[in-house]
């Protein structure tokens, strides 16, 4: 066994056991570590066995990709998180895009039919993956709405044409590559450029029309593009890393991609080819839920809100982007501590969807260090709202509808949602009464036993905590802890 195998077997099981990792919060950070760290010793293992012939330009590449990436991490702050996830997915697609197009230019690549379908495929889908990725990054920042065109079934038959068209172009890369040349002629490189160019053009309009609720998918979707255009590349260039890690990528992305719509009640093929949940092709879907649809809504202030925490014993969280928007993590944190120290039971109810990303509200609570153990998923904590004296809910809307259970004609309906409505007191915290993805108005504002707080989510907190501390909340416990 040569040493680049060693390397590269040694690399897979970093790479297994990192992934395994990622499964819980407590063990993401040294899981990455661990997925950092088979890379690397891909790398090197690949250098050894093919000697250091331009290392100049790899330096280059690592001093200005570690640079961005460093960028990156310390830069991009938690709501704009589901937009990096977008952009790395899409950095995933041309890097395998790339390679695949280096390699047809080695003499290997004609004559060989598993390394020319490799090649094909790696091209393909990471195209797609890449304009698809940034197609929605551009729509997550609000920066690109869906063309009312393409909510109609032309785009439809816009998609069948260029797929077609797609496929025509790569059988005559694969008539002519496989002719027996040595290397591809310029009619095989044509027809290179038109797969590529065609892909890129085919991500476009698979990912445009998608788009509000049904975001999660697309980016959970997207990230499984990638690893599949990276096991594709792993033939082309004969890397068992490549090859392994890229199958477990896109395998673990399709598991989302079938959670995330399983817990919106929705079919891959109508994320895919149905439109977006809650968008209407006027596109005026969203001013449904505005002031206007309620006629019976209950406001109060924080310090009313403050009194009714005071005298709970459970009190459930339910986390939405708007508190990713108001980056008021912190701040919940500080505030569920105060509970406890007031000996009330406080944990997090986290729906799968929540967010505009998987996990995004595990994420974002983990950078507060909120206990993995107060995290509970939506089948586990459903049961206990009967029981559970207050609920506060922040920022969600679509998550937390009533409608979804008991509207036959919303667009939710069907799709399992958290039922704060049957705890004792629900207090939602928005800005406004603005609707969600869905575009509809929210049952739940409306129920006897539900106040809104309205202001920023990190303001709103900031106030019950002081409210709190002034009612005398934890602070004979605060005093003897800090006595000890």
């Amino acid at each position: 066994m040569s040493l680049h195998l060693l390397f590269d077997l040694g690399a897979v099981l970093l790479l297994a056991l990192g992934l395994k990792g990622l499964s819980r919060i407590r063990s993401a950070r040294g899981a990455n570590g661990l997925a950092a760290l088979a890379l690397a010793l891909a790398v090197v293992g690949l250098l050894l066995e093919q000697g250091l012939a331009g290392w100049t330009w790899m330096l280059a590449g690592l001093l200005v990709g570690g640079a961005a990436g460093a960028l990156l991490a310390y830069r991009v702050p938690m709501t704009a998180m589901p937009e990096a996830v977008a952009l790395f997915n899409g950095c995933g697609g041309m890097s395998s895009l790339l390679v695949a197009l280096g390699a047809a230019a080695l003499p290997s690549a004609a004559g060989d039919g598993l390394v020319l379908v490799s090649l094909l495929a790696s091209v393909l889908v990471g195209a797609i993956t890449f304009s698809g990725s940034l197609v929605a990054m551009a729509k997550l920042q609000g920066a690109l709405e869906t063309p009312a065109w393409m909510l109609k079934p032309l785009r439809h038959w816009l998609n069948g044409a260029l797929l077609l068209a797609t496929v025509a172009a790569s059988v005559l890369v694969l008539r002519q590559g496989l002719a027996g040349a040595e290397a591809l002629s310029l009619g095989s490189w044509l027809a290179l450029a038109a797969v590529t160019g065609l892909s890129l053009l085919l991500g476009i309009g698979l990912t445009l029309p998608i788009g509000g609720a049904d975001m999660p998918v697309v980016i959970s979707l997207l990230n499984s593009y990638s690893g599949v255009a990276a096991a594709a590349a792993g033939f082309v260039v004969g890397s068992q890393l490549l090859i392994v890690a890229g199958a477990m990528v896109g395998a673990a992305g399709l598991i989302l991609t079938q959670v995330m719509c399983t817990a919106m009640n929705r079919s891959l093929t109508s994320v895919l080819f149905g439109g977006a949940l809650g968008v209407t092709a006027a596109g005026g879907a969203a001013a449904e839920g505005d002031a206007a649809s309620y006629s019976r809504i209950t406001s109060c202030s924080p310090e009313e809100c403050a009194l009714a925490l005071e005298g709970a014993e459970r009190v459930v969280f339910v986390p939405g982007y708007g508190l990713a928007v108001a980056q008021a993590q912190h701040s919940l944190k500080e505030l569920a501590r105060l509970l406890e120290t007031h000996g009330i039971d406080v944990s997090y109810a986290i729906h799968p969807v929540a967010g505009r990303m998987p996990g995004h509200m595990n994420v974002l609570l983990a950078e507060a260090d909120v206990p993995y153990e107060q995290l509970v998923e939506m089948e586990a904590i459903n049961p206990d709202f009967p029981r559970t004296d207050v609920v506060i809910v922040l920022g969600a809307n679509d998550v937390v509808n009533p409608q979804a259970k008991s509207d036959p004609s919303s667009p939710l309906y069907g799709m399992p949602v958290l039922e704060v409505d049957q705890a004792r007191s629900v207090f939602v915290v928005k800005r406004s009464l603005g609707a969600g993805y869905a575009g509809i108005a929210n049952g739940l504002f409306e129920l006897p036993h539900t106040s809104m707080v309205f202001g920023d989510a990190k303001a709103v907190l900031q106030q019950l905590t002081a409210e709190l501390r002034s009612l005398g909340v934890g602070q004979r416990r605060e005093a003897a802890a800090s006595a000890r």
